[in-house]
């Protein structure tokens, strides 16, 4: 783990260059460019309130307001995994030719994503302004599950692009298990809508912790839960150990097979 962090802040210019990068290879031939990161999670908002508030009908109040709580940082979430799996394979040609901590790719693939999550606040909060939703001061907590999710992502990372690597179907696999887990997580529901028996099936979901602190500060204004907290910043950090473990132990041989 020390290691991890030491070559991470060692190779952090590299990182933001990859990053930024990335971000403008992904929209070079868009028409709208970097404003995807803004409508995508809009778009996906919109479908997902007409479905669930209007025909299904969870009967939550403010539900786009409960909804994106939820809904950005998963996309946060799913999105860096997704690119992440790809990173090594996709950087294949510059690990042949020079020496490049392989660290650095499937880091920078995460950063990007973190860097539209950021911009995707700015329509979170048009979207609270627009509905008359109050501002809680508890908004300034949310640094605590970002840190979390970015923790959980970065481990989840390490060990796609490890897997992906040596079998390269795991990015298409990667997509089914994603939209499996999304409905194992809190997204688009409150846990009080699930049966009280599977209750504690879902609290052994770590994203259930990381998404209830967004949840938490920006839609019902409560201070973080301690035992929460702990849970998910323990977990994030538990995900990064393992996944750099499984990372770092076949590194070396990621050229051999990209």
């Amino acid at each position: 783990m020390l290691e991890l962090f030491r070559d991470t802040y060692r190779y952090r210019e590299l990182i933001w260059i990859l990053a930024v990068k990335e971000l403008k290879v992904r929209y070079k031939r868009s028409v709208l460019g970097f404003f995807w990161a803004l409508l995508h999670p809009l778009l996906m908002m919109v479908v997902l309130t007409v479905v669930f508030s209007s025909i299904l009908r969870f009967g939550i109040e403010k539900y786009p307001v409960f909804l994106v709580s939820g809904l950005f940082p998963w996309i946060f979430f799913s999105q860096s995994l997704l690119y992440a799996s790809e990173s090594i394979v996709t950087n294949g040609p510059l690990i042949k030719k020079v020496y490049v901590p392989k660290l650095v790719f499937p880091l920078a693939a995460i950063l990007a994503n973190l860097i539209n999550f950021l911009l995707s606040l700015l329509p979170m909060a048009l979207i609270l302004l627009l509905l008359g939703f109050p501002f809680h001061t508890t908004w300034v907590f949310l640094p605590i599950p970002l840190l979390g999710l970015v923790l959980f992502a970065v481990g989840c990372g390490f060990i796609v692009s490890t897997i992906n690597v040596f079998f390269h179907d795991m990015h298409h696999i990667l997509q089914i298990l994603l939209t499996a887990y999304f409905y194992f997580c809190p997204v688009i529901y409150d846990l009080s809508v699930v049966e009280a028996r599977f209750h504690g099936l879902f609290r052994w979901n770590p994203l259930l912790y990381v998404l209830g602190g967004f949840r938490s500060a920006i839609y019902y204004g409560d201070p973080l839960p301690a035992p929460a907290v702990a849970v998910a910043l323990g977990g994030g950090l538990l995900m990064v150990a393992v996944g750099y473990a499984l990372f770092r132990r076949y590194q070396d041989t990621f050229p051999l097979y990209v």
